[in-house]
């Protein structure tokens, strides 16, 4: 019987505070070249995700995702980048995931399988009583799944 992906793709990664900086955590996520990193409470407890999107979020005003468009603005990125400056020192409980999907290191091929397919998750955190003890990333799944499809057909 081969291991669950769960254990076998889990990895080890670092889990931001929650009342780490933005600019702190962007500086985290570029070093690991990664997409997104669990956030912690003050008891080192899962409370959300902060990644890609967040960090755009936290960068331009909020109701700018509730428009239909934004072609109307002419700011260069530049201009609305130095506009939202302050941004920088917010903690990243201000713009965090709260509502994210986690699994136990238990957690079934399938059933990672269909959070994948039904979330729009970058990560997926394995936790063991509240805390993060490590991320499946989204990439690594596929590539183990794809990897596994093509194992199994016939040669050419």
């Amino acid at each position: 019987m081969s291991q669950r992906l769960a254990h076998r793709l889990a990895k080890p990664v670092v889990v931001l505070d929650q009342d780490e900086s933005v600019a702190g955590a962007a500086r985290k996520l570029l070093d690991g070249h990664l997409r997104a990193l669990p956030v912690a409470d003050s008891r080192g407890r899962f409370a959300g995700v902060f990644g890609e999107r967040e960090f755009v979020c936290a960068l331009f005003p909020g109701y700018l995702g509730e428009l239909k468009s934004a072609a109307f603005f002419t700011a260069a990125l530049d201009e609305a980048i130095e506009g939202r400056a302050a941004s920088a020192q917010q903690p990243v409980k201000d713009f965090m995931t709260t509502d994210h999907v986690d699994v136990p290191a238990t957690a079934s091929d399938l059933q990672l399988a269909e959070i994948f397919m039904h979330h729009r998750v970058l990560i997926l955190p394995v936790v063991d009583d509240g805390v993060v003890v490590g991320v499946i990333d989204r990439q690594a799944f596929f590539e183990e799944l794809a990897g596994k499809f093509l194992d199994r057909l016939p040669p050419d």
